[in-house]
């Protein structure tokens, strides 16, 4: 449903008969355009439309009241919503529903008929806690809401009084300006004005100020100069005023003055620490008596010196107590003398450096000595501080050194007893073994000090009891100690910066002295996360005790890195370790302890704290072969700072077993060594283990013979096919001498000399059946009709059997086409003469002889054999 044009009126007016006709013409014309418009529009809507866009539809027909627009925040609000159905076309026949809504939230309120017919609602909140907000009243009709009324209602708080009033008369337009403090928010509109009245006038508005401001300016016309004005602020809003403290003032008593300004500063050279100040005031307050002040400091220092009680047309003031040679700042401000007002702003300021005089006071000295190279040498170094500057007097030039006190009028340079002169704080010298005093004095433009004694005195007296430093502050550290046995005039504290590099820091002292004191401050060189050496020596009457030392941090932290793990030794089950300690540099703090962690690949973590002054550790009982991962924490009082990951793994056998394995294994191939050497020495050992291999020319070989000799002719390698020969062939030289042909022996050698060519040396193993010896021989050329020796084949001379094998054969010179020899353990065979071609016949053998024997068929080594001549070996000769 659309929604109904809303009033925005608190009351709503009414409209009589006559405005309605003569308003129906055009009522009827607006219709039919909305109709036009609207075609698509529910007809309820737009008879809703109709009926409230008809001339007084619902003018003057619903009032919204409150009972007040402008409540107390956080009080209740009342309201009301009446309906005269009578005056609303189209709401005489039907019910009416009145609703409420604060801005966008419902309330319920509730609704009844009153006497004259109206529809009522009545409203009532019981705590307002918004600051601003509107109430709508709402009119429902057949399903359709209407606004038909609203009341705006605002909250807070009356004014807060304002404070804190005060008011400057600016002399250079003569205005009075005011300011103040509001105070708290009263959340409604508030009217701020400032008043101000005369004892003879009534109150009028001075000024009123703007854009939320709290301060406006009163015009002079509305003042009274040199009369009492009474003034105050008055703040009003819906629900009350509020005024502030009435001040009662002279114009000109709060008039702020311009500043004077200093003309010129002159020391008195009388007076060594008094100054002469002259100045001048500004025009503006020529005509007025004037009460100044006058501030002065040292350039250095933040704290400012007053003078009051300063004349103001006197011009000039003369002020003492000022340290000589030293810059100071100058300002000053006025204001009128029976004034209870302002002072002016101070003035520009003004430098200047008051004149100088010679050093007074004693310096403080201290001395270490040592003997020198040179006999009866004594090496000095002499150190002081510089004096203050209420003892300085001006700036130091530079200090002497002497062996005697100095005498006035002497030049420093021409007076031989001076052994030093220099602007630093320190000397170094050498004197006399037997010197006890030397001379300190300092100097600047004016003139020079009273020189100080310093007694070289022996360090032999008692040290302090107890002696400890805390800190104080980041940079300075209080050191206390027990009083000694024996009175002490005075105490020196030495201290010095610790670093891991010696002699890179100087050293700090000073001296106290009261002998009284267990309590010294030191700050000069302190720094935070440093450690410090602290040294105090007692000073007695006539000698120097011995130091007592402690170190201190003024302020701790974590270390700045951890040290680095590095892996010693490792065995199964333990692990050394070793580090290098952190720099001191780097500690930051006193080192509490090293904390090393470790943890295997199933996350099994381990710790163990170990003394900070050790620099090793041995982990124990860690599982063999297993990777670990270490590392380790350095731990001060404030904290701690994990090192790198060191990965390591354990061993599957340590040192020991180790060692006992290498041990049995050289046993073991030293067992083996004696063991071949005993093999090697011993033949019978050796003949179990490595038998001898059977010589083919003791085998069954030389024993057989085949049943069928075939002649073939005799290749030689001149003639053979080219190839490697896999069959050898055996020959029978000669045959028992009566069956042998006469002939045979010619014709062969005659055809030897003319068919063959010159043959490889031959060899001829010779056997004998009376002795177990063998032998090998090359057979000798023989003379042929040309001059060439003829080449015999080898020859192997059949007789004994195979291992023993005893047959009484005639013994059998074989001979083989091969050039190469036959497989024997000797070196080489012995030359021998051929009997074949000398007939002679060898001596010591038995005259048995027997035929060789069948051939075996599984013989190995004579399978391819071929064998000539057969047919002739069953009657061999036995030689």
């Amino acid at each position: 449903m659309g929604r109904l044009p809303a009033f925005s009126t608190g009351v709503l007016p009414h409209s009589d008969q006559g405005e309605k006709a003569s308003s129906w013409g055009d009522a009827q014309a607006t219709e039919e355009i909305m109709a036009r418009r609207s075609a698509g529009t529910p007809f309820l809507l737009r008879l809703s439309l109709l009926l409230l866009l008809c001339p007084g539809g619902t003018l003057g027909c619903a009032s919204v009241a409150v009972g007040s627009p402008v409540v107390p925040l956080g009080s209740a609000v009342t309201a009301s919503c009446a309906i005269q159905t009578e005056l609303c076309r189209g709401l005489e026949q039907g019910k009416v529903r009145i609703t409420w809504m604060l801005d966008n939230e419902p309330m319920a309120g509730s609704q009844h008929k009153d006497p004259g017919g109206m529809e009522v609602s009545n409203l009532t909140l019981p705590q307002f806690n918004r600051t601003q907000a509107k109430l709508w009243c709402w009119v429902e009709w057949n399903g359709t809401k209407q606004r038909v009324g609203m009341a705006e209602i605002r909250a807070g708080y009356p004014p807060a009084k304002p404070f804190n009033l005060s008011c400057v008369l600016n002399l250079s337009d003569y205005g009075l300006t005011c300011q103040w403090e509001q105070g708290a928010n009263s959340h409604l509109p508030t009217n701020v004005v400032l008043k101000c009245a005369t004892s003879r006038a009534q109150a009028v508005t001075g000024c009123t100020p703007q854009g939320g401001r709290s301060r406006c300016t009163v015009p002079r016309q509305l003042l009274q100069l040199y009369r009492e004005m009474e003034i105050w602020v008055s703040a009003t809003n819906a629900l009350g005023t509020a005024e502030s403290e009435h001040l009662c003032i002279d114009p000109m008593d709060v008039a702020k003055l311009d500043p004077p300004a200093l003309q010129s500063i002159q020391s008195i050279p009388f007076q060594t620490d008094c100054v002469t100040l002259a100045w001048e005031v500004a025009r503006s307050n020529a005509h007025m008596e004037l009460q100044c002040e006058l501030r002065y400091r040292v350039s250095e220092e933040p704290a400012w010196t007053l003078v009051t009680g300063i004349v103001g047309q006197a011009g000039t003031t003369q002020c003492c107590g000022f340290l000589f040679g030293t810059r100071y700042h100058f300002q000053m401000r006025c204001r009128r003398s029976s004034a209870r007002g302002y002072w002016s702003e101070w003035s520009p300021g003004r430098n200047y450096t008051t004149h100088e005089k010679a050093p007074t006071g004693k310096l403080d000295a201290w001395w270490s000595a040592q003997p020198a190279g040179a006999a009866g040498q004594l090496e000095v170094q002499l150190r002081w501080k510089a004096p203050r500057q209420r003892e300085a007097n001006g700036r130091v030039l530079g200090y002497h050194v002497t062996l005697s006190p100095r005498r006035k009028g002497r030049d420093p340079p021409k007076d031989p007893s001076t052994v030093c002169n220099t602007t630093h704080t320190q000397c170094n010298f050498s004197v006399m073994a037997g010197t006890r005093r030397v001379y300190l004095s300092a100097y600047n433009a004016a003139g020079e000090s009273a020189a100080t004694e310093v007694t070289l005195l022996e360090r032999k007296g008692q040290p302090l009891a107890r002696l400890r430093a805390v800190p104080r502050g980041e940079r300075s550290l209080w050191v206390r100690w027990e009083a000694p046995p024996a009175p002490a005039v005075a105490y020196v504290l030495e201290w010095q910066r610790v670093s891991s590099e010696p002699g890179c820091c100087s050293t700090c002292w000073q001296m106290e002295r009261d002998g009284a004191a267990t309590t010294a401050l030191i700050q000069d060189g302190i720094e935070p996360f440093q450690r410090y050496n602290i040294s105090v020596y007692p000073l007695y009457k006539g000698f120097i005790g011995a130091p007592i030392h402690t170190t201190a941090y003024s302020k701790q932290k974590a270390p700045s890195y951890a040290p680095k793990l590095h892996l010693k030794s490792i065995g199964k089950s333990d692990a050394e370790l070793c580090w290098d300690p952190v720099p001191v540099e780097m500690q930051n703090g006193f080192i509490t302890s090293y904390t090393i962690f470790w943890a295997n690949s199933t996350a099994e973590v381990s710790s163990a704290t170990v003394n900070p002054s050790l620099s090793s550790f041995v982990i124990r009982e860690l599982k063999p072969s297993t990777l670990y991962k270490v590392h380790i924490m350095a731990s001060t009082a404030a904290g701690g700072t994990n090192g790198t990951s060191l990965t390591l793994v354990t061993m599957v056998l340590d040192d020991i077993e180790i060692q006992f394995l290498f041990l049995t294994l050289a046993l073991i191939f030293v067992l083996l060594i004696l063991l071949l050497i005993c093999f090697q020495k011993n033949g019978r050992v050796k003949q179990q283990f490595w038998p001898s291999v059977p010589d083919p020319a003791n085998s069954s070989l030389g024993k057989w013979v085949p049943a069928e000799l075939q002649q073939e002719p005799l290749q030689v390698p001149g003639v053979r096919e080219p190839g490697l020969a896999t069959i050898s062939t055996v020959t029978v030289l000669e045959r028992a001498a009566g069956k042998l042909p006469s002939a045979w022996g010619k014709e062969l050698s005659a055809e030897t000399t003319a068919t063959f060519p010159a043959l490889p040396q031959p060899y001829v193993r010779q056997e004998a059946l009376c002795t177990s010896g063998h032998g090998w021989a090359a057979a000798e050329p023989r003379q042929g009709p040309g001059g060439s020796g003829e080449a015999v084949q080898y020859a192997r001379v059949v007789g004994d059997g195979y291992k023993g094998q005893q047959h009484a054969l005639p013994r059998l010179y074989l001979r083989s086409s091969s050039t190469q020899p036959l497989l024997d353990p000797s070196p080489s065979p012995k030359p021998y003469e051929n009997l074949w071609f000398h007939r002679a016949e060898p001596h010591g053998c038995p005259a048995d002889g027997g035929c060789p024997e069948e051939l075996p068929a599984t013989f190995p080594l004579l399978q391819g054999l071929r064998i000539s001549g057969v047919e002739e070996l069953h009657d061999c000769r036995t030689f």
